[in-house]
């Protein structure tokens, strides 16, 4: 009998540990950072999207120039963690890249939101607030320079 206990007691170890290992496979997919970041595609000037482009790191290093952001759409820079958008002419709002769900990097501008690509959040090109969940909170606003037909951070 102490055998099959054993046996028992083993088996149960070996189920609890595949299990623990497949929670940390997925939480790791569903985690942040670049590995987890997936370029977007748009079409069209309403649903413009593009990760990447621009240029990394502080202020004053311009993103884009103004004639890039689409008018009612947005433009991702993936590098910067920073997305721009224009909900209205001349009106450029800048918002974090990371999903405030689980810090995925948001993937496309699309329809007046702009979506995460992981558990399907939604947040508004107008304010960055919570459209669609899983997202708990609203994008951080981000500072921009507009000068001189150039977006920078500032």
């Amino acid at each position: 009998m102490t055998q099959d206990r054993d046996a028992e007691t083993t088996r149960r170890r070996l189920l609890t540990g595949v299990g623990l290992a497949g929670l940390a496979g997925t939480v790791a997919a569903c985690g942040g950072g670049p590995a987890s970041s997936v370029p977007g595609t748009g079409s069209g000037p309403a649903s413009s999207s593009a990760a990447g482009g621009g240029q990394a790191g502080g202020s004053g290093a311009a993103l884009a120039s103004t004639g890039e952001i689409p008018l009612g759409g947005g433009k991702i820079f993936t590098a910067a963690r920073v997305v721009v958008t224009q909900p209205a002419a001349g009106d450029f709002k800048g918002f974090s890249a990371v999903c405030t769900h689980m810090q995925c990097i948001v993937d496309q501008v699309a329809n007046g939101t702009i979506n995460c690509p992981c558990h399907g959040s939604r947040y508004s090109v107008t304010d960055g607030h919570v459209v669609a969940g899983p997202a708990p909170s609203p994008l951080p606003p981000q500072a921009l320079k507009v000068q001189s037909g150039q977006i920078s951070l500032g």
